[in-house]
C-alpha cells in the first residue's frame, strides 16, 4: 500500500477542489498546457489553440469510448454503421485534414444529436437518424461535424475556455430504504466524462460553410444542409426536450438555415440538380426506421424521467418494449426507471435482458452492480464492476463503487486503495467526501 502513505494522501486530499485546469482532465488525463498559436488548416491564418494535433487524437482515444458508452454504445447493426461510415469517409477524404483518424458510428441514444471529438471520432444518435429523410441530409450532418474538426474548433475553444462536462447517467436511488442507497445514488452520478466543446455561433457558421462545401464536392445538393436545419428548427418547436443537448453545444437558429439556403441558391446553385439519394438512404436505414415508434416512445420516457414523472416514464418504456422487445436502450431505461421507483426485482429482470442483448456494452453491467448493492450483494456487484472495467477501463464512478463494494465485504485495505484512487481523479462532491471520510476513519488520512 505504498500509494496510500498517510502523509502523501493527506497532502493530496488537502487540495479537495478542482482548479479550472484540473477540470479539463478528468480520469487521470494529463493537464493540457496551452500550445499557443497555430496555422488554421482551413484559412491559413494564425489561430490560438489549446492542444496539439497529437493531443487531439489522444483525447479521442481516451475520452470518446466513455461518451459513446454513456450514449449506450453503437447500435448493433453492421449495415447501418457501415453505411454511415461510408458517407463519412467519402466526405473526410475531401476535407482539409484528410489524414485525421476519423471514425463514425450510430449510437443507441434516443435524443437528437451528433457530435465529434477533436480528432474526428464521431457519434450520430439514432434519434436524429430516424428523423432525416435522405442521404443529402446525412451528408450535411456529417459534413458539419467534419467542419468542426477541420477548423480545429475544439482546440480553439480550449485555447479560450474548454469545459469538461461530467455526464450524468442513471437515476438517484436514495429514496429507497437501503443502507446502500446513498452510495448507489452517488455512483450513478460520477460516471464517464466527455471533453466536448460548446461551440460559438461563429464556430457553427464556419462548420456549416465547410460542411456544405464538402457535401457539394462529394456530389450532393447543397440544399441538404438547408433541409437539415429546417428539420431541426421545426423539431425544436414541436419537441424541444429531445434537442436540448444538441442546442446546448450547437447553437441553432433559423438564421443558420437561411445562410445555408442563400449559399445553396448562389455559390452552389450548380449542385441543385444533384440527387438527394433518398432511396439509398431508406434502404440502408430501414432497420432503424422499423423501430422509430419505439425510439419515439423512449424519447418521451426519458423526458418524463428527467421531470421525475416515473409512472409516465415507465408507461412509455413499456410501449417501446411492446414494439421492440429486444431493444437494448429500452430495456436499460426501463430498468433505471424501475430502480428509481424502488422496484428492484423488476428492474433486475430488465437489466438482465439488456445485458443478454448487448453484453459488450458496459452500462448494463454498471446498473447490475448498483442493483446488487441495493440488495446487499456486494460480491455480485464487484463481479459486475470488474466486467465493466474489462469492457471500458478508466471510469472513476466504477472505481468508487468498487470501493463501496469492497467496504461492504469487509475488505478494508482494498476498499481504501479504490477510494484513494478515486480521490486522485475527483476531489469534490459527495462521493469524494464519503471516500475521504472512510480513509480518515481508517487511519489512511489525517
Amino acid at each position: 500500500m505504498s500509494d496510500l502513505h498517510p502523509h502523501a494522501l493527506a497532502e493530496r486530499l488537502a487540495r479537495n477542489r478542482l482548479s479550472r485546469r484540473d477540470a479539463i482532465w478528468l480520469f487521470g488525463a494529463a493537464t493540457v498546457s496551452l500550445q499557443g498559436c497555430a496555422v488554421s488548416p482551413v484559412t491559413g491564418e494564425r489561430i490560438l489553440v489549446g492542444m496539439s494535433e497529437a493531443q487531439e487524437a489522444a483525447i479521442d482515444q481516451q475520452q470518446a469510448p466513455h461518451q459513446f458508452s454513456q450514449d449506450l454504445g453503437a447500435i448493433q447493426n453492421g449495415q447501418v454503421n457501415a453505411y454511415v461510415s461510408e458517407i463519412g469517409q467519402r466526405l473526410d477524404a475531401l476535407s482539409h485534414r484528410p489524414n485525421m483518424p476519423y471514425s463514425y458510428r450510430v449510437l443507441n441514444a434516443n435524443y437528437v444529436n451528433a457530435y465529434t471529438f477533436p480528432g474526428g471520432a464521431m457519434g450520430v444518435t439514432r434519434g436524429i437518424m430516424v428523423d432525416m429523410d435522405d442521404e443529402a441530409q446525412l451528408a450535411a450532418l456529417l459534413g458539419h461535424e467534419l467542419g468542426h474538426v477541420n477548423a480545429r474548433h475544439s482546440a480553439q475553444r480550449q485555447g479560450q475556455t474548454m469545459i469538461a462536462q461530467t455526464v450524468l447517467v442513471g437515476v438517484n436511488a436514495a429514496a429507497q430504504n437501503s443502507g446502500w442507497a446513498p452510495l448507489i445514488g452517488l455512483g450513478s452520478q460520477v460516471g464517464a466524462s466527455a471533453l466536448l466543446a460548446n461551440y460559438s455561433r461563429s464556430n457553427e457558421h464556419e462548420a456549416d460553410a465547410l460542411g456544405q462545401a464538402y457535401m457539394v464536392q462529394a456530389g450532393y445538393p447543397a440544399t441538404g444542409m438547408t433541409r437539415l436545419h429546417q428539420m431541426l428548427v421545426q423539431e425544436e418547436q414541436e419537441a424541444p426536450s429531445t434537442l436540448a443537448t444538441m442546442f446546448s453545444s450547437h447553437p441553432m437558429s433559423s438564421e443558420r438555415r437561411d445562410r445555408a439556403r442563400a449559399a445553396a441558391e448562389t455559390t452552389y446553385a450548380s449542385s441543385l440538380k444533384a440527387s438527394v439519394r433518398r432511396e439509398r438512404f431508406m434502404d440502408n436505414t430501414s432497420p432503424l426506421r422499423q423501430i422509430k415508434p419505439a425510439i419515439q416512445a423512449c424519447q418521451k420516457g426519458e423526458s418524463a424521467m428527467s421531470a421525475r414523472k416515473l409512472d409516465e416514464a415507465s408507461g412509455q418504456f413499456r410501449t417501446a418494449l411492446k414494439q421492440a422487445p429486444r431493444d437494448y436502450a429500452a430495456n436499460l431505461r426501463m430498468a433505471q426507471c424501475l430502480q428509481a421507483q424502488g422496484k428492484t426485482a423488476d428492474a433486475i429482470a430488465y437489466v438482465d435482458n439488456a445485458r443478454s442483448i448487448y453484453p459488450q456494452e458496459a452500462q448494463s453491467h454498471k446498473l447490475t452492480a448498483t442493483l446488487a448493492l441495493q440488495q446487499r450483494k456486494p460480491q455480485a456487484a464487484l463481479q459486475a464492476l470488474n466486467t465493466f472495467d474489462r469492457l471500458l477501463p478508466g471510469d472513476s464512478g466504477v472505481t468508487f463503487l468498487k470501493g463501496a463494494s469492497l467496504e461492504a465485504m469487509g475488505q478494508r485495505e482494498p476498499a481504501a486503495q479504490h477510494y484513494a484512487r478515486y480521490l486522485q481523479q475527483v476531489r469534490s462532491g459527495d462521493a469524494s467526501q464519503h471516500a475521504y471520510t472512510r480513509l480518515k476513519a481508517w487511519g489512511y488520512a489525517k
